[in-house]
């Protein structure tokens, strides 16, 4: 539920300017704003930056906000300031993605555009489905996970909290991906990954 048409943007960097467009191409916001700490930052996609994100607490009421950080641990620490305060951070989608009958999506996450979600898969709070990324039937992807641009995650995958999969990487069927893993650009997973990490390569491995 969108509590009204006003957003605000907590990030003003590359992936703030992505969701911007997100949210202006679903046609429910009159307004959209942007707070970031850089005071070099005066605009982001075309929309204003109005302050630094300790002015949060100023849009509460009568704002919808969204954390367009990257960094996942960062995203997730001002999300909880965030639901601490009461606010309403809603799921972002984009009109040319894709979402299957019996999918759910969580509050705090954006899907991109071209971005598929097949049948019955889970998609967590905080989560970023990137930019033609796409998450198979059943899937179960839990809070501040990034699916990077390309990505691909086939049926019956379950990855952890707050793991990254990287642009273009291919994650096979049925395949477990443990917390805070870091699979890199290209990679191909065919087998669990049972602990954090780094992991490159094809087939992945872990690095030191």
């Amino acid at each position: 539920m969108f509590r009204g048409k006003q957003l605000v943007i907590v990030g003003a960097g590359g992936h703030g300017k992505v969701v911007a467009d997100v949210a202006a191409r679903m046609c429910c916001y009159e307004t959209i704003l942007f707070l970031d700490d850089d005071d070099a930052v005066t605009k982001c996609g075309g929309f204003p930056v109005v302050g630094k994100s300790c002015k949060m607490k100023d849009y509460v009421e009568g704002y919808d906000i969204f954390v367009a950080i990257g960094n996942t641990k960062a995203r997730a620490k001002v999300t909880a300031q965030l639901l601490a305060m009461g606010a309403v951070l809603p799921v972002l989608l984009h009109p040319d993605a894709v979402v299957g009958q019996g999918a759910v999506v969580d509050g705090r996450t954006v899907i991109m555009a071209g971005a598929v979600i097949n049948s019955d898969a889970q998609i967590g709070k905080g989560c970023i489905i990137n930019t033609c990324a796409s998450v198979d039937h059943d899937c179960r992807i839990e809070d501040y996970v990034h699916v990077s641009v390309g990505a691909h995650v086939a049926g019956g995958v379950h990855i952890g909290e707050g793991s990254w999969i990287g642009a273009g990487a291919v994650v096979s069927n049925h395949i477990g991906i443990a917390p805070d893993c870091m699979v890199g650009a290209g990679v191909v997973v065919v087998r669990n990954i049972e602990e954090g990490g780094t992991y490159v390569g094809v087939p992945a491995k872990k690095i030191s």
